[in-house]
């Protein structure tokens, strides 16, 4: 099962995020999600759900041991893409999945990911047994961010880790962490990366659950700042989101 600071497989060797592959996974959340991959044991299964042009893909499967497998979730329509990149778009889909398979193989991995060009709802069927880890990247609306930290959750085996992007950041994957995560019986909160939130599957009693909520709401300001961020930039007021505490080289606050 996945394990935080999970030894990497090559000997030490930091996993970043790949360079030339489109994506909004940073340097730090590559290690988080690194280091829950590498702490998988064989033969455990990995899912991936959202998997853009395979920046996370290709971290999961270079960080996962041979034995595991990994499985990556994405219907590649074209939409739900990024920021302000809802709607489906076909021709940009297949481009995305283009690039996908390529990337994974430049990258000499595209054999050891087991690809399902499905929603995510639509998947279920087709993955079997338990996951020592789920990566959440699908879409950011709430139903559907809802339905995959819910549904796909519950294949989380006991001990299992689940990480999911755009955590307070996305206001549809906050309202979806407020009501499924944040008093949860059985969702330890780890901690995050920006915005990669980490949670372990275990058992809480009532005090767990309240000393497990207040660590969650103390991330709270950080969204608040975020969707302050957001405000400014799509009015087009960069040096406001820079005040704020854009970074220099971000486009948006992930």
């Amino acid at each position: 099962l996945g394990r935080p600071g999970g030894p990497a497989p090559d000997g030490g060797k930091a996993i970043v995020a790949p360079p030339d592959v489109e994506g909004w996974l940073s340097d730090d959340q590559a290690d988080r999600l690194a280091s829950a991959a590498a702490g998988v044991r064989g033969p455990g299964r990995i899912v991936e759900i959202g998997s853009f042009r395979g920046r996370s893909t290709i971290v999961l499967r270079q960080a996962a041991a041979p034995d595991v497998e990994v499985v990556a979730i994405d219907p590649h329509g074209g939409g739900d893409r990024g920021p302000q990149q809802i709607s489906p778009d076909v021709a940009l889909g297949e481009a995305d999945h283009d690039a996908f398979h390529a990337n994974l193989r430049r990258a000499g991995v595209d054999r050891g990911v087991r690809h399902l060009r499905r929603m995510s709802q639509d998947a279920l069927d087709a993955v079997e047994g338990e996951l020592a880890l789920l990566y959440v990247d699908g879409a950011h609306r709430y139903g559907p961010a809802r339905a995959d930290i819910e549904r796909w959750g519950e294949r989380v085996a006991p001990g299992g880790t689940m990480l999911v992007h755009d955590a307070y950041n996305a206001v549809g994957v906050m309202l979806a962490q407020l009501r499924l995560l944040f008093l949860s019986p059985e969702w330890r909160y780890v901690g995050r990366s920006r915005s990669l939130a980490e949670y372990r599957r275990e058992e809480l009693g009532g005090a767990g659950r309240l000393r497990n909520a207040a660590a969650q709401l103390a991330g709270i300001p950080w969204f608040v700042r975020n969707c302050l961020i957001k405000v400014a930039l799509v009015a087009r007021l960069r040096p406001v989101a820079r005040r704020l505490g854009l970074p220099d080289e971000d486009d948006w606050p992930y």
